[in-house]
């Protein structure tokens, strides 16, 4: 008898004790599995990082314990152990392929962009003079939302508080106040 074949007539011992409850069978098993899920691992998928290695032989072990009951007792068991592997494997393949397929890399793109101006809009109300007689025009609950949340930098929460309204009210104040700050003032500069 090969070491393999002792090997591998060992964990079917142990799976078949398993299946039929014992604990202890079930322990000595993921740890005598486990460098070798480790090792199939590492050696199908050279270029992953070690997380990832961990984290696709936890996977397979998981999987292990979720189709104990497909286990043919007949059978040799390190060909259903390796069946399971493959298949962890392709799935973490199909998870990558779709993971990258959604991603944008930007490490070549500039953080800002040459032909635009990132701050138009402070170019745009360059005027603090006309920006605070736009403030002054508002109605009293949008001015007063402005004036608290933009000018005094509080909170939503102290806010509607001092105001003695909900932070939603307060939400759409703002909202509202900044829209029409913003037509008032694109209007004055055309």
């Amino acid at each position: 008898m090969t070491d393999s074949t002792s090997v591998d007539s060992r964990f079917a011992a142990l799976m078949r004790a398993m299946q039929a409850g014992d604990a202890d069978a079930y322990i000595q098993l993921m740890r005598e599995i486990t460098p070798r899920i480790r090792f199939v691992v590492r050696s199908r998928r050279k270029f992953l990082a070690v997380d990832d290695i961990e984290d696709l032989v936890q996977d397979v072990l998981l999987s292990v314990h979720a189709v104990r009951a497909t286990y043919d007792p007949g059978r040799p068991f390190m060909p259903w152990l390796l069946a399971i592997i493959r298949n962890r494997l392709a799935d973490a393949a199909r998870r990558y392929a779709r993971g990258v397929a959604q991603e944008v890399f930007v490490n070549n793109l500039d953080v800002t962009f040459a032909g635009e101006s990132a701050n138009f809009i402070t170019e745009t109300y360059g005027d603090p003079e006309e920006l605070k007689l736009a403030i002054q025009a508002l109605p009293d609950g949008q001015r007063t939302a402005i004036e608290m949340l933009k000018l005094r930098e509080m909170s939503l929460k102290e806010a509607a508080a001092a105001c003695g309204t909900s932070v939603g009210a307060l939400k759409i104040a703002t909202h509202r106040a900044m829209n029409a700050l913003r037509k008032k003032l694109m209007r004055n500069n055309d």
